[in-house]
């Protein structure tokens, strides 16, 4: 299986007070269904519905469903890097729309002061799956697709684009009922047992191999 993070900027903020208290949400789409996105992946809508509905289940409905800004390096969620809670997920159509509320945490008072200032963020869904190629050079998402959370982030430059292709090249698998990476370990390994005079080559190989995981 693999990371499989996208983005979508198009974002409303809402401030709602209740009991004298101000709450800061946000709210658009969050996902996308039969639509080639920007990394050149379509997720079916039976395969993304089922993701969604699991995760509505799971953890919206029971209030555990948290996210964190920025993206980590991994599909577990970080307690002390959490900055929202989705509260509530559901399709319009294609679109999975959600709305979030912003948390008084550390993270989260950090989005209230990007907001206040003008910052536009996005979100960017993060979740487990394997792709599968089709034509016309689009990778069909499989149904075994698992929805983590939705993160908070800003619209990426090339070089957060590119550290999140990065963990998407990574393979995860289940081990004793832990997530696992393990082409990280394997590229590192590589690199580590170069000669200065073949560490260029092989961090091109690695590299192209890594190009080739996307």
């Amino acid at each position: 299986m693999k990371l499989i993070t996208e983005h979508f900027d198009n974002l409303e903020y809402i401030t709602e007070d209740k009991d004298g208290k101000k709450n800061v949400f946000i709210e658009g789409i969050f996902m996308q269904a039969e639509k080639k996105n920007r990394n050149g992946r379509v997720y079916p809508k039976k395969t993304l519905f089922g993701a969604v509905e699991k995760y509505v289940s799971e953890q919206v409905k029971p209030g555990r469903a948290v996210g964190e800004l920025d993206h980590p390096e991994g599909p577990t969620i970080n307690l002390d890097k959490v900055s929202h809670k989705i509260t509530e997920l559901k399709f319009m159509g294609d679109d999975v729309v959600g709305k979030a509320q912003i948390l008084k945490t550390p993270m989260g008072q950090i989005v209230e002061g990007l907001i206040e200032g003008g910052v536009k963020l996005g979100v960017s869904s993060r979740g487990m799956g394997t792709v599968e190629s089709a034509q016309g050079g689009v990778n069909v998402v499989k149904d075994d697709y698992i929805l983590a959370t939705v993160d908070i982030v800003q619209d990426p430059s090339a070089q957060e684009a590119f550290v999140n292709g990065i963990m998407e090249g990574v393979e995860w698998i289940w081990e004793n009922g832990i997530l696992k990476p393990q082409q990280l370990e394997k590229y590192e390994t590589e690199v580590r047992k170069a000669s200065s005079a073949e560490i260029a080559s092989v961090q091109e190989k690695v590299f192209t191999d890594f190009l080739s995981k996307l």
